[in-house]
């Protein structure tokens, strides 16, 4: 999700074949309809995981075994998100975005009439399927409307009501486990995306190209293939269902499915995920950066409910109401992030930014049966706040020296990387918590808080590490985002 050398500021991507412009209505209404898909993603992983405990008591499975049905969805976003761009392009934004919507709306309904963990990761999968398509195209619109003046503004806007999802999801999650049903948690989104789909028939501009290429289908069963073997790997390493040799096989044929993928993608002229982008500077550094920084906050909103529920002993409304402080903070930072940015940079601001999350981090694993409350509170409030200005600033800064004929490419990179990273950031979470914690000790509370503490230990020196890829960055990158004077060709 980031870009790299330009001597000047390129024009902002717009598509090839612009549909009438956007009335000044739906220009107003457009960031709320895209934090609308995000309203709806971010509170169903949030509302889930608080209720992961409950969940996992119901389908008869360790509370460990939970992390298939939370990095399912986030690993087949990373499948399918490749080809969003391809889609929006071939297919029209509205389209692809609306069909996005009911799919997500299918899925839910049949994640909620589940009564057992593999059909519930299976339409997790289906859920994500949708969710592919939802957040990145809506992602493409933005950056084909707005000027690069603007887009700083817009993402920032657009994060808003995504950020109500993680204030709600967790207290939501805990009152629905504890005076309804858990299969609620996944009803809950089906008003939303009604509402959301009856705004995107008003408001959401089609655009679309005249002249779309292949779609690349060896690459994507490559590609795909790779992702979806390493990550399922990562998901049944330490549960003893396979052995060494046949875990190290699995590896194998993952990275060389993947390697088979770059080689292709060499020889092809529109191949699915243009690696070649790479080559910008800021696209590199933000994509990387953003990949390596998400493995370590990826776990964390797994961590939390554990830590707070099985090791703690809260409800899970109370566990619920301490992370909902997080949501509070991200959105205190919304409104001062332009100026943030403006002052310090893009490199500022994602360098010393990420070194105090992975601080914090280490800090999560302070907590224990005596901490106050408020130091919980407190420590998320701060969580929420400098993560949100990380995740806006990453996503923004993708597309500062990205042409017009690369949005789509650039936007469906970075939103695969991101996926990706999530779902080994909560793999590995759930992987460092099994390596520390015994089988013989799996229900005990003190052994699951140090485990709990070691995995935080972990992410928090593994994210302070990942800063070395943001000093990459040149202290102007990004500034014709933070310029006013920068102009909206077309």
């Amino acid at each position: 999700m980031n870009p790299a050398d330009s001597a000047s500021a390129p024009s902002l991507p717009v598509s090839s074949e612009l549909p009438s412009a956007p009335s000044a209505a739906s220009k107003r209404l457009l960031p709320w309809l895209v934090g609308v898909a995000l309203f709806m993603e971010s509170l169903d992983t949030t509302i889930l995981n608080t209720a992961v405990p409950t969940i996992s008591a119901a389908l008869h499975v360790a509370p460990l075994s939970m992390k298939s049905v939370l990095a399912s969805y986030t690993l087949s976003l990373a499948v399918f998100i490749p080809i969003s761009g391809w889609m929006a392009d071939r297919f029209g934004t509205r389209r692809v975005f609306a069909s996005a919507i009911g799919l997500f709306i299918l899925g839910s309904f049949l994640c909620g009439i589940s009564s057992d963990i593999h059909l519930l990761v299976a339409f997790r999968i289906l859920q994500g399927c949708g969710g592919a398509m939802m957040v990145p195209v809506g992602r493409l619109t933005l950056v084909r409307t707005f000027a690069k003046s603007e887009l700083i503004r817009a993402m920032s806007f657009v994060a808003i009501p995504a950020l109500i999802g993680p204030m709600l999801g967790p207290i939501s999650g805990g009152l629905i486990v504890r005076y309804l049903h858990w299969r609620y948690i996944f009803f809950l989104n089906i008003p939303i995306g009604i509402v959301g789909l009856v705004m995107v028939y008003l408001h959401l501009p089609d655009y679309r190209e005249e002249n779309v290429h292949p779609l690349d289908t060896v690459g994507l069963i490559l590609f795909g293939s790779g992702v979806a073997l390493l990550s399922y790997v990562l998901e049944i390493f330490g549960e003893h269902t396979l052995n060494s040799k046949e875990i190290l096989g699995l590896l194998a044929i993952s990275a060389t499915l993947l390697a088979g993928y770059e080689l292709h993608a060499r020889g092809m002229a529109y191949p699915l995920l243009q690696l070649t982008l790479f080559k910008i500077r800021t696209f590199s550094a933000a994509v990387s950066g953003s990949f390596f920084t998400r493995l370590g906050i990826g776990g964390v909103p797994f961590l939390l409910p554990l830590l707070y529920q099985v090791g703690l002993g809260f409800t899970p409304v109370q566990s619920g109401l301490l992370i909902m402080p997080q949501a509070i903070g991200s959105l205190s930072t919304k409104f001062f992030l332009p100026r943030i940015l403006a002052r310090l940079g893009f490199r500022g601001v994602l360098i010393s930014n990420t070194v105090i999350i992975g601080i914090l981090l280490l800090l999560f694993a302070t907590i224990g049966v005596g901490t106050p409350v408020w130091v919980i509170v407190l420590l998320a409030l701060f969580y929420g706040a400098f993560t949100s200005l990380q995740y806006t600033s990453m996503n923004t800064l993708v597309y500062a020296d990205i042409t017009a004929e690369q949005t789509s490419n650039a936007s469906s990179i970075a939103n695969t990387m991101q996926q990706m990273s999530i779902s080994f950031g909560v793999a590995s979470a759930g992987l460092t918590t099994v390596f520390f914690i015994p089988d013989r000790l799996r229900n005990s509370p003190a052994a699951m808080i140090h485990g709990i503490h070691l995995a935080f230990l972990f992410l928090g020196g593994f994210t302070v590490v990942s800063t070395i890829i943001f000093s990459k960055l040149k202290k102007d990158d990004g500034a014709s985002e933070t310029r006013p004077e920068a102009m909206h060709v077309g």
